[in-house]
């Protein structure tokens, strides 16, 4: 493993590449600390002290564990109520809306056939609606924030009101709005920059750094709250040192799961057909066309919880200034099914997941012009006639190994919350052992990765393992 980390940086291209892709992550994270005019950054520090302790947390509730997973795709900014508080998500919302127009518009499918021309049309016009989408965002985090209104209780001190903003007229709206969408784009150009002069994709890098920042902070907080404080072998809410390598063990357990069915794969044999030409006869080899269980990678995931990160923070602003009547309280009932741990909110994101897998597949994976490639080079799977049988073949082969697919990303899905209410560990902690985080930073990881090993062996260095080469996986 020393070896290739030593050669990465003998390569002059690649290390400036890694280098540049540092440096804006870097400004990235520097952002997150910048808060939006206006906001009491005392009364944010005094709140999210209030939450980390245990009655903190039980006030809080599923609305804090909602939160907490909008907050970790921000890396801590929407909790601090900073200008990067939307993150990239505004961006990813309209990449999807425009992925879906492209399939059921004809002008824009037409478009998207054009070549370079019109994807750069496309983007363009994705742009545009990122902007769209950060304005809409933004005003109802605005509203949100200006609000918030949360009784704590110190101790040893006195309940006091917490309120984030003093001010909240037109002025503190208008800043933030345009705070929040100035930031918002600059993080979807940092994302265009790293994937066009960097290494990696820019935007899943993004969202790896900002869950990876989280990270140590929930492995400090479930070894203080369930280890480090043990006095007893019976005190309540405490774990033992056996219970500890139990809960290590499960992590690297589940960890390997999600990195062995990122790399599975459906060897389907193919045939190449002989050729005689003159005394000689010239093909007749069989190879094998791969094909990957999770062919969408992390993308079902990031779009899932990206469209359903939308509706939580719009009626989360609508809500804050409701009074007591009935569709107020609808609205609240809404909101709180909408909140992660419940059943609408786990059907919905199931749902999603399925969908996009499917979706995404349908896009990347193109069974009839597959069967005709095929036909036309003179390859063929053996016992399966070239033509329209070779696409229905591959079709229905497809569609079982993406539903196997997606099936275990649901389960990946849904793993922090069994966590969280089976064995009652902390919702920062239940999110390492799976769920969106664990997925996008293993997938993300594998195809960095992937790109950095194939920069070493185009320059006949070896890779990170002998023998054999790493997969990445696919991203958008």
């Amino acid at each position: 493993m020393l070896a290739p980390l030593v050669n990465i940086f003998r390569i002059p291209d690649l290390r400036r590449k890694i280098f540049f892709t540092v440096a804006l992550l870097i400004v990235c994270r520097v952002g997150v600390f910048v808060p939006i005019p206006g906001v009491d950054t005392h009364s944010i520090s005094r709140w999210l002290t209030h939450l980390g302790t245990a009655a903190g947390a039980t006030a809080g509730g599923l609305g804090a564990r909602m939160l907490d997973l909008v907050d970790m795709f921000s890396g801590g900014a929407l909790s601090r109520a900073t200008v990067f508080a939307l993150g990239v998500m505004p961006y990813i919302s309209a990449s999807i809306i425009f992925q879906l127009l492209t399939t059921v518009i004809k002008p824009l499918e037409e478009l998207a056939k054009e070549g370079e021309a019109g994807r750069k049309k496309i983007n363009q016009y994705t742009r545009y609606a990122t902007v769209l989408l950060c304005i809409v965002q933004g005003f109802f985090m605005a509203r949100y924030v200006a609000t918030f209104r949360q009784q704590i209780q110190p101790p040893g001190g006195a309940a006091e009101v917490v309120t984030f903003v003093q001010d909240p007229g037109f002025t503190f709206y208008l800043t933030a709005i345009l705070s929040l969408t100035a930031g918002s784009v600059f993080l979807m150009w940092v994302g265009e920059q790293i994937t066009e002069f960097g290494i990696g994709n820019g935007i899943s890098l993004i969202i790896m750094a900002n869950i990876v920042a989280r990270m140590p902070a929930a492995i400090v907080s479930l070894a203080r709250g369930k280890f480090m404080l043990k006095l007893s072998a019976d005190e309540a809410g405490k774990y033992g040192i056996l219970m500890g390598l139990l809960l290590i063990g499960i992590y690297v357990a589940v960890v390997v799961g999600v990195i062995i069915i990122q790399q599975a794969q459906r060897r389907v044999t193919v045939q190449q057909a002989k050729h005689t030409r003159g005394r000689r006869v010239y093909g007749g080899q069989r190879h094998y066309m791969p094909l990957r269980v999770n062919q969408a990678g992390v993308i079902p995931i990031i779009f899932a919880q990206s469209l359903l990160t939308f509706p939580t923070l719009i009626l989360a602003g609508i809500v804050g200034g409701m009074g007591t009547g009935g569709f107020a309280r609808f609205m609240r009932g809404l909101t709180d099914q909408l909140e992660i741990g419940n059943f609408l909110y786990i059907i919905l994101y199931i749902a999603m997941i399925f969908f996009f897998c499917f979706f995404w597949t349908a896009i990347v994976f193109n069974p009839i012009k597959m069967a005709d490639d095929m036909k036309q080079y003179g390859h063929f799977i053996p016992g399966i006639r070239p033509g329209n049988k070779t696409s229905d073949y591959l079709e229905k082969l497809m569609t079982r190994i993406t539903l196997a697919g997606a099936a275990f990303l649901a389960l990946i899905a849904i793993m922090p919350q069994l966590f969280n209410r089976m064995l009652n560990l902390p919702w920062g902690a239940a999110s390492l052992y799976g769920g969106t985080g664990l997925l996008i930073v293993v997938g993300v990881a594998l195809d960095l990765v992937q790109k950095i090993e194939s920069h070493l062996l185009m320059r006949h260095y070896s890779g990170f393992l002998k023998g054999t080469r790493i997969r990445g996986s696919r991203q958008g």
